[in-house]
């Protein structure tokens, strides 16, 4: 295997029994029909378009020496590319700080959170484990990222 071949570790530990419940919900999601929640907000943070829901927690990171690439909030429960994505994520930049964070995340989130390293590119993805659950990882992102933060300064 080349070195520099690009591999996905998955880091989160979900139980079988949740995956087979996530796949019955992603099935579910893709039959039901999409309803208008609330239209989707975006704010500009650092010179990027992001998701509103997610600004606190991308500065929070920032902050904290966490290096932030892509994100989504995913509340918006269209199924049109601009507008929805089916899983709330955060893709991170690995370093010391990303690595301690990914940790603490794992520790609080727990089950709600899918961790996954692609070592070939150094990239962290978190994102909501559970389908239809964006705006609780949003808010578990927002409180993990203040909590870990002000841990920092300790």
């Amino acid at each position: 295997m080349d070195l520099h071949e690009e591999q996905e570790v998955l880091l989160s530990q979900q139980p079988a029994h949740l995956w087979r419940r996530r796949k019955l919900e992603l099935m579910q999601w893709t039959e039901r029909e999409k309803q208008t929640v609330a239209a989707k907000r975006t704010e500009i943070w650092n010179d990027v378009e992001v998701d509103a829901e997610l600004v606190a927690a991308l500065t929070f990171l920032h902050r904290a020496g966490v290096r932030t690439e892509f994100s989504c909030a995913g509340v918006s429960p269209l199924d049109e590319p601009i507008d929805h994505s089916l899983y709330a994520y955060v893709t991170l930049v690995q370093n010391e700080a990303a690595d301690r964070f990914v940790n603490f995340a794992l520790s609080k989130m727990r089950s709600r959170l899918l961790a996954t390293l692609e070592t070939g590119t150094g990239r962290y993805d978190l994102s909501s484990f559970f389908i239809g659950h964006n705006r609780s990882f949003c808010w578990w992102m927002q409180y993990c990222s203040r909590t870990f933060h002000g841990s920092k300064r300790l």
